[in-house]
C-alpha cells in the first residue's frame, strides 16, 4: 500500500514519459471530472453567516502550505476560529479540539493537522467537522469573530473570501486522473486572492533541537519537497500522508541507526508525543507579503453582515 501511494503521487506530480502517455489516455475521464466539479460550482448558491469567513485552499490534491499559511494569518487576530475536516481522524461528527487555546481533545480524535493548529495557535479555537456549516454555527456560539476555513474552496455554498495557493512548480494542467488538479486551473481567476509560493509568501525553515546524528521521519504529502532543507547525510523515511506511526517501526529505526534525535515536522510531531523520543523539529514559518495581509485585513475590517 505504501509503495502504491508513492507510485500514484509520483505519477500525478512528477510523471515519467510513460506516465504522461497514461495521462493523455485518461483525458476523457479527466475532462468529465472537471466538468462535474465546475457544474457543482455553477449550481451552488452562497449562504451568508454574517461573520467574516476566510477560506484558504488550493486547486491541487495534497499539501501546498495551507496549514502553515493558516497559522501565519490566524496569529494576527483574536477570537479566531479555524475549521477543518480533520482528515484521517478516528472520530465522527463535530469536535471542538481546542477552545481559546485550551486543548480538549487528543490527536486520534482531532487528526494531525487540527492538533498542529491547536499547538501553534494558543489563543484560537479549533473545530473539526465534515459539516462546515454546522461548525460555523458552533464557532459563532463560542464567540468567534473571524473564521478561517482550512481547505474550504470547494465549499461553494458558503459565502466567504477565497484565498487560493498556487504552486510554483509546473504540473500537467489536468484534473485527476490525468493530473493533480481537483478543479480546473482556470478557477484561479475566481479567487479573491491567489498566492504564488515563493512570490507572495516565502517559507523560512529552521531546525529546532538540532543534534549530530539525526534521521528524518515524516508522513506528509510530497515529502520530497523537504529534501532541499536537509543535508545529504541524513537518512530519510517517508510514509504516506497522515500515516500513523507504529512503535515497532520506530524501535527498528532507533535500533538500526542509533540516532541522537528524530527529525520530523510539526504535523508529525503531534503523533510522536507519546513515544518518549528526543525530537528535532523542522520548523516552517511563512512570511506573507504586506500587501496581501492588508487586503485580507481590509476585508475583515470592512465586513458588513
Amino acid at each position: 500500500m505504501k509503495k502504491l501511494h508513492f507510485i500514484v503521487e509520483n505519477y500525478l506530480f512528477y510523471p515519467s514519459l510513460f506516465g504522461k502517455i497514461v495521462a493523455f489516455l485518461l483525458l476523457p475521464i479527466s475532462l468529465l471530472y472537471c466538468f462535474l466539479t465546475y457544474l457543482k460550482r455553477l449550481t451552488s448558491s452562497e449562504e451568508s453567516f454574517n461573520i467574516p469567513i476566510i477560506s484558504i485552499g488550493n486547486l491541487i490534491i495534497g499539501g501546498s502550505g495551507k496549514t502553515p499559511l493558516t497559522i501565519a494569518l490566524a496569529k494576527k487576530y483574536s477570537n479566531a476560529t479555524i475549521i477543518l475536516r480533520g482528515y484521517k481522524r478516528e472520530s465522527q461528527g463535530l469536535v471542538v479540539v481546542s477552545e481559546n487555546g485550551k486543548i480538549k481533545s487528543d490527536v486520534k480524535t482531532s487528526g494531525d493537522e487540527a492538533m498542529e493548529l491547536s499547538y501553534a495557535l494558543p489563543n484560537a479555537t479549533i473545530i473539526v467537522s465534515q459539516d462546515r456549516k454546522e461548525a460555523i454555527l458552533k464557532a459563532k456560539s463560542l464567540g468567534a469573530k473571524i473564521i478561517f476555513l482550512d481547505d474550504g474552496f470547494s465549499k461553494f455554498s458558503i459565502k466567504k473570501f477565497n484565498i487560493l495557493l498556487k504552486p510554483n512548480e509546473k504540473y500537467l494542467p489536468f484534473c485527476i486522473p490525468s493530473g493533480p488538479y481537483r478543479f480546473h486551473p482556470l478557477l484561479y481567476k475566481s479567487a479573491d486572492i491567489v498566492l504564488t509560493d515563493g512570490i507572495d509568501f516565502k517559507r523560512e525553515v529552521s531546525i529546532k533541537n538540532k543534534t549530530s546524528n539525526m534521521i528524518f521521519l515524516t508522513a506528509i504529502s510530497k515529502p520530497n519537497r523537504l529534501d532541499r532543507y536537509l543535508s545529504h547525510d541524513i537518512q530519510r523515511f517517508y510514509l504516506p500522508d497522515h500515516s500513523k506511526f507504529e512503535k515497532e517501526f520506530i524501535d527498528e529505526l532507533i535500533k538500526k541507526y542509533s540516532p541522537t534525535s528524530i527529525l520530523t515536522t510539526n504535523k508529525d510531531a503531534v503523533k510522536l508525543d507519546n513515544f518518549n523520543l528526543n525530537l528535532s523539529i523542522l520548523e516552517l514559518n511563512i512570511n506573507i507579503d504586506d500587501k496581501i495581509v492588508n487586503k485580507i485585513d481590509n476585508y475583515i475590517q470592512g465586513f458588513k453582515p
